[in-house]
């Protein structure tokens, strides 16, 4: 009961950053999740693959939600998402198999990495004043859409991710308009959580140092108290963000994600350089 209580709060804590600044919970989910994790000793080898595994399994149940939500104000662009999709399944299955390959040590270095690539891209992006064109004029045709897919969805499962950061980016580069690009990422982000997650869950399968409760690096316990808080809070989040300014919002959030960026290559860069 205590653990559950644990992952509720994760959950909770998770679902306001996520509607807060407006970002798949899968950036704060990863790195909490590897914390507790190590509090709960589970053996360093295997505790970053399930930290990844099991915020792929939540984002499958949030970004269900996020479709719906999207769908129904008719934002989403469907011939995106059916063209993108089969290389985002290769790549997101593709990516859960890098990522077994990798050591613990290297998944959290490359997260580090990662986190704070976002983090100054986030501050790049306030201080970009040019819009872009919004005719989805710049759009690739089926097989780039396909490549580019299958890039998303590899990264994406490596870090444990809904793909939106890097998605969102591309769409917009595309000349797409912003409230498409976030509804047609949501929509992408389906096919990347469920193959990444089935992939990491096949990877894990058997593994001797796994903790009770878990289907190869996926971890039960986290996965429903991070899935029954995160979708109420993420609305708590959302109401309070209509309240704060959006810039002031982004650039704590990339401070944030700096911060924690640079703790993960810091612990792990003199594991990895011994």
């Amino acid at each position: 009961m205590e653990v559950l209580l644990i992952y509720l709060l994760l959950g909770m804590g998770a679902g306001t950053i996520a509607g807060l600044f407006g970002v798949g919970g899968g950036l704060i989910i990863v790195p909490a999740l590897v914390l507790v994790f190590t509090a709960q000793g589970v053996a360093p080898e295997i505790l970053t693959h399930m930290a990844v595994g099991t915020s792929l399994a939540t984002i499958i149940v949030t970004s269900i939600s996020s479709i719906r939500t999207h769908h129904g104000k008719r934002a989403v662009d469907w011939k995106v998402v059916a063209t993108m999709a089969p290389g985002i399944l290769l790549g997101s299955w593709l990516g859960g198999m890098t990522a077994d390959w990798l050591s613990g040590a290297w998944l959290q270095f490359l997260i580090g990495i990662f986190a704070v690539g976002i983090a100054f891209k986030m501050w790049a992006d306030g201080l970009r004043k040019a819009a872009l064109p919004t005719d989805g004029s710049r759009l690739p045709g089926k097989v780039g859409l396909s490549v580019v897919g299958a890039f998303i969805g590899w990264a994406s499962a490596i870090f444990g991710i809904g793909g939106g950061s890097l998605t969102v980016p591309f769409l917009s580069r595309c000349h797409v308009i912003m409230q498409r690009a976030v509804a047609t990422s949501a929509a992408c982000g389906l096919p990347i959580a469920v193959a990444g997650a089935a992939s990491f869950a096949v990877q894990g399968w058997g593994n001797a140092q796994l903790p009770a409760w878990s289907s190869g690096y996926i971890y039960w316990p986290a996965f429903l108290g991070i899935v029954l808080a995160s979708t109420w809070f993420a609305r708590l989040g959302a109401l309070l963000a209509h309240k704060l300014s959006p810039q002031l919002l982004k650039n704590c959030f990339a401070g944030l994600l700096f911060i924690i960026g640079v703790r993960f290559i810091w612990l792990n860069y003199s594991v990895l350089a011994s």
